[in-house]
């Protein structure tokens, strides 16, 4: 057996186990699509003829990337942030392969069984909140399908955990997409996503989240939350977050460059520029001509914009965190955080805390203050 074969055989063995015991989840946003070469690579993978059809037309499409499938169809899986086109966009034979790709995937068959396989990664599961005490509400969503870069997230969290200690405020994480629900979302003043990667929510919690945020409620998205090379939400890329992620160096990963703050609304404390030793993310617009207010940028001059296959990441002018509301709800996206030692670097602290705060409004105040 083929070592792409065997993967998915051993993803189809893991996502037939149900969200909900006796009640697979059926509602995931490709739930019955037919599957193509935009479809998720993990779904392509899950389906019982889909590796016989990827094998048929390229044999060596996914060599060297079954390593970092994880769970496939579920989480966490580097497969679940690719899509059978993206993979074909870096190779020289890409463009002729993609039609008869398209057209062998097309002809697969979607059965019930395979809906409830590929919606498997989702949850109905709404968690059990703790009783709210008066504090201002945060949400810290976790759920992650694709990259879980696990030292970013755990040091997110204590720095989270410090921030609301400070603040006064009460603070909930949860890795359940079954939080996303009107009645739970009305209690609190932000929804902080915590380097979330991959596609986590079925389209009625999509649905509650979006409307959570068009009519008051707070977003704010920690470095991995704006980071997927390939989105399955466009709602969420184009308008919420309004860039997708392009790539970062990768010559060298890491390097420094000069954070400058850009903004009156929220700052970095108190600081108008700062050094940072950081994995760079570059995107495909900017995302101040869709209406954002640029909170942060940073000066390319300081770091080489290469990216791992050698192609230009340059942007000119290069926001890092950046603004804005959406619908009479307020969004805050912070590009900075893939290193752990950044949640406890002064500035860069100091400006996830402010932004958080400006996404929560007058809500991040106590009634008394």
């Amino acid at each position: 057996m083929s070592a792409l074969r065997a993967s998915a055989a051993a993803l189809t063995l893991l996502a037939a186990t149900p969200a909900i015991a006796d009640e697979p989840v059926r509602d995931c946003p490709l739930a019955t699509a037919p599957l193509g070469v935009d479809s998720p690579l993990s779904d392509v993978l899950l389906h019982p003829d889909g590796p016989a059809a990827l094998e048929s037309i390229a044999s060596d499409l996914v060599t060297g990337f079954t390593r970092n499938f994880g769970g496939g169809g579920l989480p966490p899986g580097f497969a679940n942030i690719l899509s059978v086109g993206s993979l074909l966009e870096v190779r020289a034979d890409g463009a002729a392969l993609k039609a008869p790709l398209a057209a062998k995937l097309a002809k697969l068959p979607i059965t019930p069984t395979f809906t409830a396989a590929r919606c498997a990664r989702y949850d109905h599961d709404r968690p059990a909140l703790p009783p709210a005490d008066g504090r201002p509400q945060v949400l810290v969503f976790e759920k992650i399908n694709g990259f879980r870069d696990n030292p970013s997230v755990d040091a997110a969290r204590a720095r989270l955990k410090a921030i609301a200690a400070e603040r006064g405020w009460q603070i909930v994480f949860t890795d359940r997409g079954g939080v996303m629900n009107a009645e739970d979302l009305a209690r609190f003043a932000v929804v902080v996503w915590n380097n979330t990667s991959g596609d986590a929510l079925t389209l009625p919690q999509r649905a509650a989240f979006r409307g959570y945020l068009e009519h008051g409620g707070g977003y704010a998205g920690i470095h991995g939350a704006g980071g997927d090379p390939v989105w399955f939400w466009d709602w969420y890329a184009d308008t919420l977050l309004g860039a997708r992620f392009i790539g970062h160096p990768g010559r060298p990963q890491f390097q420094t460059a000069t954070v400058g703050i850009t903004d009156d609304a929220i700052g970095a404390g108190g600081a108008k520029s700062f050094p940072l030793l950081e994995e760079w993310y570059s995107f495909d617009r900017n995302p101040v001509s869709g209406g954002a207010v640029a909170v942060a940028t940073i000066d390319e001059r300081d770091y080489q914009q290469i990216g791992y296959r050698g192609e230009s990441l340059a942007m000119g002018y290069h926001p890092i965190a950046w603004r804005k509301p959406i619908g009479t709800g307020r969004m805050f996206y912070t590009a900075i955080g893939h290193r752990p030692e950044n949640y406890d670097e002064p500035h860069a602290a100091a400006l996830l805390a402010e932004g958080i705060a400006w996404a929560m409004g007058n809500k991040g105040t106590r009634p008394h203050d």
